[in-house]
């Protein structure tokens, strides 16, 4: 099996003491929240490629997985 690499950015509270994160093998959307500990609640937009995408999709080696808490303001 080919190496998958996904890089991966995050946005606001999400990406403190994280920066921009680089996974190997992260073959879907969900795997990658999960090694993040990143909550359903707090990936509010997920987007791959900067095109919607769900937890359940899958990823491919090159794409960009951007994650959004969601943000209020006023």
């Amino acid at each position: 099996m080919n190496d998958i690499k996904v890089e991966v950015r995050l946005f606001a509270y999400l990406r403190d003491n994280r920066g921009k994160v680089v996974y190997t093998n992260a073959d879907t959307i969900r795997k990658v929240l999960d090694e993040l500990k990143i909550s359903d609640e707090d990936a509010h937009i997920i987007l791959v490629n900067g095109h919607d995408a769900n937890r359940e999709d899958s990823l491919k080696d090159g794409d960009v997985l951007s994650i959004f808490p969601q943000v209020g303001g006023g």
